[in-house]
């Protein structure tokens, strides 16, 4: 008998009505004939992705999240700023449309190298590029040129949250599109006295 598989992946949420207004603010872009072909990402199926982690059986969901645990516990809530936007991999040939954000204290950061550290023991693959906060917004295929574009849009009006938590979550593929199922929740804050004791 085998065991059931699950896509998961690792992200930070955004306040949905942080997402909703960002989203409205973008409808003069989306009107622009440079991004019709743009795939746009649904306010609720956003999120800043930390790790992706593929397809995992059933039985490594817990120690993925006790994993998850130890990082969380070394990180201190800090205040992330959503601002400007910018095209992966140039805005000449664009393939994915993010929003940044600014994170003064680097915590996004951290907490990307952090996951990468102690998820590699559990076999997952390590990730080779460089991370760079960001939410994807939409996905054009095939890419587009955007040169110009994202410098005269000026609807993203930067606005400030917490992240306070990570998400472990499933995500589930469809014809139309993936959705996407809250696992777990791990706050982030000090370690535990057992904790301080390992360090």
């Amino acid at each position: 008998m085998t065991s059931e598989r699950l896509r998961l992946f690792v992200a930070v949420d955004i306040p949905a009505d942080l997402l909703e207004g960002l989203n409205a603010s973008l409808a003069s872009l989306r009107a622009r004939p440079e991004v019709t072909s743009a795939r746009w990402t649904t306010a609720a199926n956003q999120h800043v992705t930390l790790k992706f982690l593929g397809w995992v059986d059933t039985e490594a969901v817990d120690p993925v999240a006790t994993a998850l645990a130890l990082v969380a516990s070394s990180h201190q809530p800090s205040t992330i700023t959503l601002a400007g936007l910018g095209a992966f991999p140039s805005e000449r040939r664009a393939r994915v449309l993010w929003a940044g954000l600014d994170d003064p204290a680097g915590l996004l950061k951290a907490l990307a190298s952090g996951l990468e550290a102690a998820l590699a023991p559990l076999g997952f693959g390590v990730e080779k590029r460089d991370f760079t906060p960001h939410l994807t917004l939409a996905r054009f295929k095939p890419p587009a040129s955007l040169a110009g574009v994202l410098s005269e849009e000026r609807g993203v009006a930067p606005a400030r949250f917490d992240v306070d938590h990570l998400v472990l979550y499933r995500s589930q593929l469809h014809p139309k599109g993936a959705s996407y199922e809250v696992l777990g929740t791990i706050p982030l804050g000090a370690p535990s006295k057992g904790q301080e004791a390992a360090h």
